[in-house]
């Protein structure tokens, strides 16, 4: 078997898939709002690298009404000439957070691609049902054509951000849960990390964040990679906040340990933090919960005045890319931001475009 690794999120990309909001008892009165910022995510991603929208059958037809099907966006990844932009397909679904339930792509050392389809129970089981949603890796990847690489273990892909040079940070507070692979230990949930995305060395942070108990405390709330050797991590500025001392635990973690090829770790804080008021109450948007696209960032905000110091400081952490907001405080309250719902497809150097 060919040895894969999983590319850092900044590699090109072929393009990003997302799935359409579709489980109405976790929206409630708030779903067409939800399907609005779910479509304002996909228009601005298609600025930068074309976006697959993958909607439960029947519902195919609104999710192109409102995103925008075949509209002209970023070049194709592939080189390919002619306008890209939005496509959708329709496959069943129990939910929409892909980052999640959606396979975890890799490259050969030849550059061919494959995915991992890790298990997925819905986050320990707290919605139900979630048997479609375990099994819609396994339906993309025929209907993509990438060969798919199976794995028994529970696995988000929010619970994870890699370098693409052997390096993967997590959080205890999530991947060690009992709700996930109980018949797991530690070594062995690493063992497998490493056998599957081809990393050499796991960081664990202890923490995610307190109030996000949808995920159990997912990474991409709390840090992710931004360059080799460089990570940007949530750091609130205010005392009070309920992270304002587990993530300071987390960057000591960061601060004393190296990464697969030894190197210290250049640490981006972001010391904003941002809260939206909804019917429904109150709700965190998480300024690290954004995606790296093609030649751009695109970033959860809140429409709050500390948005535009929070979108300069990731700007500085990825030089040369643009860097783009889209309020999110709908998505917030459903459990999640923009990294949340898109999973990128990276550029195989030796299969053609399979974006839509």
């Amino acid at each position: 078997m060919a040895e894969y690794r999983m590319p850092a999120e900044w590699s090109e990309h072929e393009g990003c898939l997302m799935a359409w909001p579709t489980r109405e008892e976790l929206w409630g009165s708030v779903l067409d709002e939800a399907k609005e910022e779910y479509a304002n995510v996909a228009r601005a991603i298609a600025a930068f690298e074309p976006v697959t929208m993958v909607a439960p059958p029947g519902h195919g037809d609104e999710a192109r009404a409102r995103c925008g099907d075949g509209a002209t966006g970023a070049p194709n990844a592939t080189g390919a000439t002619g306008p890209t932009g939005i496509t959708v397909i329709e496959l069943p679904l129990d939910d929409s957070w892909f980052r999640d339930s959606a396979p975890l792509f890799v490259l050969d050392a030849d550059g061919n691609r494959a995915a991992v389809d890790f298990r997925f129970n819905a986050w320990g089981g707290k919605h139900q049902p979630f048997d479609a949603d375990d099994r819609v890796s396994a339906l993309l990847l025929e209907h993509l054509g990438i060969d798919r690489i199976a794995s028994d273990m529970i696995l988000e892909g929010g619970a994870i951000t890699v370098d693409g040079e052997g390096t993967l940070i997590t959080t205890e507070q999530c991947l060690l849960h009992p709700n996930r692979n109980p018949g797991l230990s530690r070594d062995e949930i690493e063992a497998e990390l490493k056998s599957r995305l081809g990393v050499t060395k796991v960081i664990w942070l202890p923490y995610g964040g307190l109030l996000d108990t949808e995920t159990d405390g997912h990474v991409d709330g709390s840090c992710a990679f931004a360059a080799p050797g460089k990570v940007v991590v949530s750091l609130p500025s205010d005392p009070d906040h309920p992270d304002y001392a587990r993530m300071r635990a987390n960057r000591a973690v960061l601060e004393a340990v190296t990464d697969a090829r030894g190197r210290r770790l250049e640490i981006v804080d972001v010391p904003q933090t941002a809260f939206a008021d909804l019917a429904e109450g109150e709700v965190e948007v998480s300024y690290l919960n954004f995606y790296v696209a093609n030649s751009g960032v695109v970033v959860p905000v809140a429409g709050v005045p500390q948005d535009e110091d929070a979108l300069a400081v990731i700007a500085s952490a990825y030089p040369g890319r643009k860097v783009v907001g889209v309020r999110t405080p709908v998505i917030a309250f459903g459990g999640g931001g923009v990294h949340c719902i898109t999973q990128q497809i990276p550029v195989a150097r030796t299969s053609p475009n399979t974006t839509g």
